[in-house]
């Protein structure tokens, strides 16, 4: 700590994820500056980090990320640290004791209710069970104005219930319009031009991210602790925007999640990914590393996702009236001309990781535009 109190920043990263850590390296090796990134997890990576268990097998400790990506500049620039494997991920729904594929498709359709439609039966039979609605504000309205009342409730009714405790009525519609519904057979979750995981996982490509000499890392450290003792110039902040004002306003609400890691003494515990269950159980769906990662083991690990309220924020919770309370605390950030506010947490919105990744370099240029060209769009996804 002496050392980095003597030596000074130009810039302090609060937050060692992708929109700390991608904005650490491009100010470190495109712009030359001493940047000091400080995080109170003890590892990089955010939510992203990976390791291994004690079985060897490589996991995901806050549940599973799927990298996809339509942006080519985001997969150029992470192509930077890592090389990739392709994974296309698939997902299947526990539902009247089938396991069905979801996206909702046309073998979704055919296998629940016994029927034998084709693709281009199926826009026709979603109208005759679809219920119209005047205006399209909730989440509910997303699911029954495109495939009726009955594939609401099997699919998405209780795992909204239990991912957010609330009905799909109280969310704004982004919730459900996010998960498309198809009328071909095409059972992959994502359809993305990239589709990949890093070859040697997330931790491995942060690590290369991360390694120049002009950039310090400072885990196990609250922010607050060290940002009145080490000198710098200018500071970036990635957590939550209400706690960064002292709730001042009030708690922003997010959503979290409890992770139950099991290891089994099996080469393959599921048949795809990740397995929802939206209508039994606590937990929302169980994932399956091994399919993700490409790994080879005689052992499989698993994770059990259970939503709660308490806990680290994960995903902010849509409602006009949380939307309203955050553009409070985003009026606060305009005064803050010394500060900039950047990624999921600091901006309260549900991002993948691509779309983080380009938000960080749309950032960067704008910090630096001397240095750089044109910001890319945010990148776009499923």
């Amino acid at each position: 700590m002496t050392d980095l109190t003597a030596r000074g920043f130009d810039d302090l990263i609060v937050g060692a994820g992708f929109a700390g850590a991608v904005l650490a390296e491009r100010l470190a090796r495109d712009a030359g500056r001493r940047v000091l990134l400080v995080d109170r997890r003890p590892h990089i990576g955010g939510n992203a980090y990976d390791t291994y268990d004690d079985a060897g097998i490589l996991i995901h400790p806050y549940g599973p990320h799927i990298f996809h990506t339509n942006s080519r500049d985001v997969f150029d620039y992470l192509s930077r640290f890592t090389t990739w494997r392709p994974y296309q991920h698939r997902v299947l729904a526990s539902v009247d004791g089938q396991l069905l594929p979801l996206p909702i498709n046309l073998d979704t359709v055919n296998r629940l209710y016994g029927l034998n439609l084709r693709a281009s039966e199926l826009d026709a039979y979603f109208a005759s069970v679809a219920e119209p609605v005047a205006a399209t504000r909730t989440s509910e309205d997303v699911v029954v104005s495109k495939v009726g009342r009955d594939l609401y409730r099997k699919f998405f009714q209780g795992y909204t219930r239990k991912q957010w405790d609330l009905d799909p009525s109280e969310l704004d519609a982004s919730v459900t319009a996010r998960v498309p519904v198809r009328t071909s057979r095409d059972d992959r979750y994502f359809t993305d031009t990239y589709q990949v995981m890093p070859e040697y996982g997330y931790t491995r490509m942060f690590q290369r991210m991360l390694d120049h000499p002009n950039i310090s890392v400072l885990l196990n450290t609250d922010y607050r602790d060290v940002i009145g003792v080490i000198p710098h110039r200018h500071l970036i902040y990635t957590g939550p925007v209400d706690a960064f004002f002292d709730h001042c306003y009030g708690q922003l609400p997010y959503r979290s999640l409890h992770f139950e890691h099991q290891t089994h003494p099996t080469e393959q515990f599921q048949a795809v990914g990740t397995v929802n269950h939206p209508n039994e159980y606590a937990f929302t769906r169980v994932s399956e590393f091994k399919h993700l990662t490409g790994q080879r083991h005689p052992h499989t690990s698993v994770v059990y996702e259970y939503p709660r309220a308490q806990g680290d924020p994960y995903y902010p919770v849509p409602t006009p009236e949380n939307a309203e309370l955050y553009r409070r605390y985003e009026a606060l950030t305009r005064t803050r001309p010394d500060v900039t506010f950047v990624g999921r947490l600091a901006t309260y919105r549900y991002y993948n990781m691509d779309q983080v990744v380009a938000q960080a370099l749309a950032t960067y240029r704008r910090l630096h535009p001397a240095r750089t060209g044109a910001a890319p769009e945010l990148a776009t996804t499923v």
